[in-house]
């Protein structure tokens, strides 16, 4: 058996399959088989084949109680990243150097993205129990006969069995296409399927096909099959890891190598729930790329490809206006004025005069165009995403991080995001008396507090524990909710024990349970008692299950009646005050049922009534000590903090008041959902944009709202036109309910310890610290983004301008462009290259928070910006034309000008371009400040990379006009030389002190540029019109972001696939937010965002034209998942119908709503 470790590694794919099936009780292949029935068949195969669920285990060689043994499992790596650069490689040695540097950055920028996802991949972890251990292990290491612990939100990560659980109800949608929930049961379907969705309950599977082999990897390997063969080609036989993940599995050392067969083909296990892993088909063509990208632009790339495109036809016309002149000139001077015939032995010297001249003209037009603009931007994105990994923000999808600089509003979750999530409980209301601290275990009477330790113990999940410290002086470590850890450390306070309870009364044993959903915000479970009678042990939010006890516990344990009037008494007595402390109350209770006749567990109304109350608790969850700083810095920053919280208003209101989101004595409003939904909906029940246009600008707390409200108030905000700008709403988020609403804002931020998987894959951004404050980090990066970007462009533009009208008039005035040709594509590696590094990776400081966000409408190019690129413009234009007519005479060397066409580089040119570029350097130093400020020195040292770049460049340029002779048309200059061209060089720093103190105000000539306006954006024709050409910008723009895109697709992709199964999805059923909503119904007819695109038919078209209809009077899309890329919306449709809490159930409210509509 030793052996088999080796043959693990060397037979990659040559597995011998048969050979193992001995050594377990089932083979892959009748597994495979056995997973592809449903429902009743499926549990008459198994009665037939294995007998029951236990055998399987056994036959798997695992156990339902202790799991498997400890398991390992190994994955090999990809190939590097090919090189870029291979087509530069034989032009000039210049723009090599530009190549090497781009192909470099895309290859670091694959190598970061590489390790994001990595990153990603191993923070997907399962709960699965080994060896009697419960333990998360990384989706990827999941193996057959895993006993995995399913629950309330999770994403199914492989196939398994149901083997013990209760109340299990899946979405199998992302399947089947319908829409219902299933509900799971040992005897009726125990088939759980990967890719599902946990919709509600709890429970144990044991996994019996993961990878290729479960039911996704099974629709993954069908259309992997038609790219495989392209793919191949590409490939060239490099391993691909999803078929090459092998699993072996440790026994006493020895390894069992059948195991490892049967999990040969593993990583696809995890395909749906990776978000960034490499999909088989992966890699959609390039075309249909294009097409995704064209939808996908942020507020960033829109307003960068309007200028580029802008800059590109400027340069354009400039680079053809001088050829044309040049040849004029020339023809002119030598045919008509000199009276030359053209003799045929000259013919090759002309040629080689207009050969200059076109050369000349492309100089103008390489100098014009900004190469360097993606590359800042990729570089400064690149940067930001690697740095914010550093501020616990792992980006999702890059541009998310650029749009937060603009956000506007943030809609933030309460519970663990302003809060700790560490529940206490710290009031308690029993046997009629309110302890304001926790209760002497005394003074309760004892048939009370038995009665309580079971209600607690019992009811709550078996996952649920309070473990020891890990280290010494730590608080106690709560394992699974939060809540229910509350009350566990409630009965552990009044000195009672709640595991002998658990173990005398084991899961299994447990006869019915109710979970707790966002429905019944309650959760129930019946014990059968030694008397064959029922007992319900309930727990929930007091002021719904209050309203069902009819009795109540006094002081001597003794039930007493418990009327409406006591009730409406011990709400204003007890829980308000409660709640004014913002404590989250919690009422316990109990009821007793007969054994005959059975009551009818499915009638949850007639159970889930007459309860006799325990006790009431107030839980308190302190709020995270740096939530109110870093919700002041928001507030300052112009950032609107709305809390949208499922607790009752009077807990949202202290903790709103103690983080400092409302301030006694100002004009705002705090909302109950009901409320909130009757005054945003008209008569008929529809939603109206103008009511919500009325709420939403004073509106700071949301409470008891629903999933549906959140959305609801997220859209109202992101469509309003109440404000000259469009808000920008980042919204944060950790539940599966969050979904819908977190796919919907700008900005998506799920939690990362305590997300769960639907919330993190419809996210942008995943806080790694679960940290309020670190969304500030992220507004910080985002706004850092964009001014890096507007440096580079000031800097850049500068030096364009300047170029470029001295290449035009020194060509145009003396038949030579003064700046050669190989001098300006130095000057445009200095420019592009270094200087977007430079400038690109400023850290940001705190003042970016001082100031307001930028909004959609603002210029890239302020005036402020203008008048420094036009202002040190004439200085620099004054110089090099002073230097060019007279500087022969300043120096007193020979005139460069007019010179042959082969004569050796001279003295003058070389002190102009040697000048030319101590001026840019210098200007560099300038160009870090964009607003305006007096010290351009603040906090340089605080950035080497700029330091070392500057200096890098400044030794680099010595070598070059020293040594650099005919190949750079550089002869070397004298020392008194330098010192002047370094002297003119240091004047741009006292001239930029002169353009500061010119008011801004004044110069009313000045012209913004790069503006992205509302109207612009979605004309139609337009967009008709001028695909073709922006596409060339796109693409020149995206040279670096293609790769970071190319990932980032990768998820969609895989989950657009599943989704295409379900394009049956909405056809009886109208997805539930359209119904509830009257947006949807609003159609305007001027534009619709999906028209004038191709669709990907992969999708069900209704979700796009919703989405279309959603945008209409809303803005420009915000950012690059949000916008209507069809591919997004495939993801919607998983969290849409996930989440939309209640779509089916009958006798929830929104039900009747729909069929009231």
């Amino acid at each position: 058996m030793g052996d088999m470790t080796n043959s693990d590694f060397y037979s990659k794919n040559q597995r011998n399959e048969s050979s193992h099936g001995g050594e377990f009780g089932c083979t892959m292949e009748e597994l495979r088989s056995l997973m592809e029935l449903r429902g009743t068949e499926a549990v008459v195969k198994i009665k037939e084949t294995y007998g029951d669920t236990d055998t399987i285990c056994r036959r798997l060689k695992t156990s339902p109680v202790e799991g498997c043994a400890t398991a390992q499992a190994g994955a090999e790596d990809e190939g590097e990243a090919e090189a870029g650069w291979i087509e530069g490689a034989a032009i000039l040695l210049s723009v090599i150097c530009v190549v090497l540097v781009t192909a470099f950055n895309d290859w670091s920028k694959e190598k970061q993205f590489r390790g994001l996802q990595s990153r990603i991949e191993q923070e997907q972890k399962f709960t699965v129990v080994r060896a009697g251990q419960v333990v998360q292990i990384p989706v990827a290491e999941i193996v057959v006969g895993d006993i995995a612990q399913v629950k309330y939100g999770d994403l199914l990560p492989a196939d398994g069995l149901f083997i013990q659980g209760n109340d299990l109800k899946i979405d199998e949608s992302s399947l089947t296409g319908e829409s219902d929930q299933v509900r799971k049961s040992v005897d009726k379907d125990p088939m759980l399927l990967s890719g599902t969705h946990v919709m509600e309950g709890s429970g144990r599977m044991v996994v019996t096909a993961v990878g290729v082999n479960s039911q996704t990897g099974i629709i993954f390997t069908l259309l992997g099959a038609g790219g495989e063969e392209e793919e191949k080609k590409d490939k060239k036989g490099k391993p691909n890891p999803l078929v090459d993940q092998k699993r072996s599995k440790m026994q006493d050392g020895n390894v069992d190598a059948s195991q490892s067969k049967a999990k040969q083909q593993d990583g696809a296990a995890a395909m749906e729930m990776q978000p960034l892993k490499s999909a088989e088909g992966g890699d959609t063509d390039d075309k249909k790329k294009a097409n995704m990208h064209k939808k996908e632009k942020s507020v960033l790339q829109g307003k960068l490809t309007k200028l580029a495109v802008q800059i590109g036809k400027a340069g354009l016309v400039m680079s053809a206006i001088t050829v044309i002149i040049l040849v004029l000139y020339f023809t002119v001077d030598t045919f008509v004025v000199n009276k030359k015939p053209w003799l045929p032995e000259c013919t090759p010297v002309y040629v080689q005069y207009f050969v200059k001249f076109f050369i000349i003209g492309v100089t103008v037009l390489v100098v014009a165009v900004p190469e360097g603009l993606p590359l800042a931007v990729t570089i400064s994105l690149a940067y930001s995403v690697k740095k914010m990994m550093k501020d616990n923000n792992l980006v999702r999808h890059l541009d998310a991080c650029e749009t937060m600089g603009n956000a506007t509003a943030i809609c933030s979750d309460k519970t663990g995001t302003l809060t700790t999530n560490r529940m206490t409980v710290v009031q308690a209301y029993v046997g009629d008396v309110h302890y304001k601290e926790i209760p002497d275990p005394s003074s309760i009477n004892a048939k009370t507090m038995e009665l309580l330790v079971s209600a607690i113990a019992i009811n709550s999940a078996y996952t649920t524990k309070i473990l020891p410290p890990e280290k010494e002086g730590a608080l106690p470590r709560q394992v699974g909710n939060k809540t229910e850890c509350g009350l566990l450390g409630f009965v552990l306070d009044l000195k009672q024990d709640y595991e002998p309870v658990r173990s005398q009364m084991p899961e299994e044993k447990l006869y019915k349970v109710y979970t707790f959903n966002s429905v019944r915000k309650s959760m129930s479970t019946v014990i059968k008692l030694p008397d064959e009678s029922f007992r319900m042990y309930s727990k929930g939010a007091s002021e719904i299950v209050l309203k069902k006890c009819c009795k109540i516990l006094n002081g001597a344990g003794e039930p007493r009646v418990f009327r409406p009037r006591d009730r409406d008494e011990m709400v204003k007595k007890v829980i308000e005050p409660m709640a004014c402390d913002g404590l989250r109350t919690i009422c316990v209770a109990y009821r007793d049922l007969p054994s005959s006749p059975e009551p009818d567990w499915d009638n949850e109304n007639d159970i889930l009534n007459d309860l006799t109350c325990i006790c009431v608790v107030g839980i308190e969850d302190p709020v995270r000590p740096e939530v109110p700083e870093a919700i002041r810095k928001c507030q300052r920053a112009g950032i609107t903090v709305r809390m949208v919280t499922g607790d009752n208003i009077n807990t949202a209101r202290a903790i709103a008041i103690k983080c400092g989101i409302i301030h006694p004595g100002e004009d705002f409003l705090c909302l109950e959902g009901k409320e909130f939904n009757r005054r945003i909906r008209n008569e008929k029940g529809e939603i109206e944009q103008e009511r919500i246009d009325k709420i939403w600008p004073k509106l700071r707390v949301l409470a008891r709202s629903s999933p549906t409200d959140k959305h609801t108030l997220v859209k109202g905000i992101i469509d309003s036109t109440h404000t000259e700008q469009r808000q920008v709403v980042a919204v944060t988020g950790d539940g599966t309910n969050d979904g819908p609403a977190l796919k919907k804002a700008d900005v998506g931020f799920a939690m990362g310890i305590a997300g769960t998987d639907v919330a993190k894959e419809a996210s942008d951004i995943i806080l790694t610290d679960d940290n309020f404050s670190s969304i500030v980090k992220a507004v910080m990066w985002g706004r850092n983004v964009y001014d890096s970007i507007s440096k580079f462009l000031q800097f850049q533009l500068t030096v364009n301008v300047v170029a470029v009208i001295v290449a035009f008039t020194g060509a145009c005035i003396t038949q030579d462009s003064p700046l050669k040709a190989v001098q300006m594509l130095w000057v445009n590696l200095i420019m592009d290259t270094f200087a977007s590094l430079a400038l690109a990776t400023e850290p940001p400081t705190e003042t970016l928070l001082l100031r307001k966000p930028y909004g959609r409408n603002k210029p890239l190019i302020s005036r402020t910006m203008m008048k420094n690129i036009l202002g040190h413009a004439v200085y620099q234009l004054t110089l090099i034309f002073t230097l060019l007519f007279v500087g022969e005479k300043m120096f007193q060397i020979d005139s460069g000008r007019n010179a042959p066409l082969h004569s050796p580089p001279s003295e003058h040119y070389t002190i102009i371009f040697n000048t030319f570029v101590m001026m840019q350097l210098f200007n560099e130093i300038n160009a870090r400040k964009i607003h305006g400020e007096r010290n351009v020195f603040d906090g340089i040292f605080r950035n080497p990379i700029f330091c070392t770049i500057v200096l890098g460049t400044f030794a680099i340029q010595i070598v070059i006009v020293q040594f650099g002779g005919k190949p750079f048309s550089c002869s070397p200059l004298q020392l008194d030389q330098w010192m002047w061209c370094i002297f003119i060089g240091l004047g741009e720093l006292v001239w930029g002190q002169v353009i500061a103190t010119i008011p801004t105000s004044r110069l009313k000539f000045l012209k913004e540029a790069g503006r992205l306006t509302q109207k612009e954006e979605i004309p139609e024709e337009e967009l008709n019109e001028d695909v073709e050409e922006i596409d060339h910008a796109e693409r020149e723009l995206r040279r670096g972001q293609i790769l970071w895109f190319r990932g980032l697709n990768r998820i969609q992709t895989q989950i657009r696939v599943v989704k295409a199964f379900r394009s049956s999805l909405y056809e009886g059923l109208e997805k539930p937010e359209s119904r509830t909503s009257i947006h949807n119904f609003m159609a305007h007819p001027e534009f619709r965002v999906e028209d004038s695109q191709p669709h990907i038919p992969l999708i069900d078209d209704t979700d796009l034209e919703e989405d279309a209809a959603l945008k209409q009077n809303s803005s420009p899309p915000s950012s690059l998942n949000k916008n209507n890329s069809a591919i997004d919306s495939g993801i919607n449709l998983t969290t849409d119908t996930s989440k939309s809490a209640t779509s089916s159930s009958p006798g929830s409210p929104i039900h009747s709503l729909e069929t009231s509509l």
